[in-house]
């Protein structure tokens, strides 16, 4: 065999063993009763940034460890682990957590900001449930009127108007899918809700777009004595887009809209 090739090998096997030696060490740590060296164990993982098994030794000492010698640490350090390993739902129940058991800490602002900051990375994309968007804006919220004077405060503001656009962002398609899926009526009462709720929408024009076109679908598909009512409606709520949009690339479409609407009510007029 080639010298290298066999040196190769015996280095491969060298790592091996080391590994394994290593992975032993750190199982019969992970069993251990002596909860000092099992701290140590876990704080050289935590400064080495093996965060994975400093997670484990950590959570281990937070639920045997009964010295107290080290409870702040523990909490602390696993609540970091927690967060390095990316596990942000744990992360903030044990920030969260800190701050109940010691809130005199001096580490007690930055275990309640934690806490949020990890609701905050929790929250998912704007298509799925957002219930983790709503809590992560209570907390940040929260952590707001506590610590006013936070130099976090920049950045938890910058947080807010982030999970605020993903909420607004969310409620403004499922309003528009009401329009995608034919639902007009439904459409116009949810885009219309969409704008009290969120007045300053970068989304305003299109949703006042959505509102013209939907209103007049749904009234000229209604029952002869309905339609009247719903075509002012539908010419009403046009006036208020041609205000407030004069110049939109929509306008085309929607004075066709207004027009057909002064049409419809001029043959409805003609037949009383």
């Amino acid at each position: 065999m080639h010298p290298m090739k066999r040196l190769c090998q015996y280095t491969l096997i060298a790592l091996s063993f080391i590994a394994l030696c290593s992975c032993n060490g750190y199982d019969k740590m992970l069993k251990s009763t002596d909860y000092s060296a099992k701290y140590d164990a876990a704080l050289g993982y935590y400064n080495e940034g093996r965060y994975t098994r400093a997670r484990q030794l950590f959570e281990n000492l937070a639920l045997y460890d009964r010295s107290n010698e080290h409870s702040e640490d523990i909490a602390w350090y696993y609540g970091q682990s927690l967060l390095k390993s990316e596990y942000y739902y744990l992360g903030s129940y044990q920030f969260k957590m800190f701050t109940k058991r010691f809130p005199y800490s001096s580490r007690a602002e930055e275990a309640a900001f934690l806490s949020a900051y990890c609701q905050y990375m929790d929250s998912p994309s704007h298509t799925l449930d957002q219930s983790t968007t709503k809590e992560a804006i209570a907390e940040l919220e929260q952590f707001s009127e506590r610590y006013p004077h936070s130099t976090h405060i920049p950045e938890v503001n910058n947080y807010l108007d982030e999970l605020r656009d993903k909420l607004m962002l969310k409620d403004y398609e499922i309003a528009v899918g009401y329009y995608n899926t034919e639902s007009y009526r439904a459409a116009v009462v949810s885009l219309s809700n969409f704008l009290n709720n969120y007045p300053d929408s970068p989304y305003r024009e299109e949703a006042m777009y959505y509102i013209v076109k939907s209103g007049y679908i749904y009234a000229i598909n209604s029952r002869e004595d309905k339609m009247k009512e719903r075509l002012h409606q539908v010419i009403n709520n046009f006036d208020k887009f041609a205000v407030t949009f004069q110049n939109s690339k929509y306008m085309a479409e929607c004075q066709t809209i207004y027009n057909n609407c002064k049409a419809e009510l001029q043959k409805l007029a003609g037949q009383n």
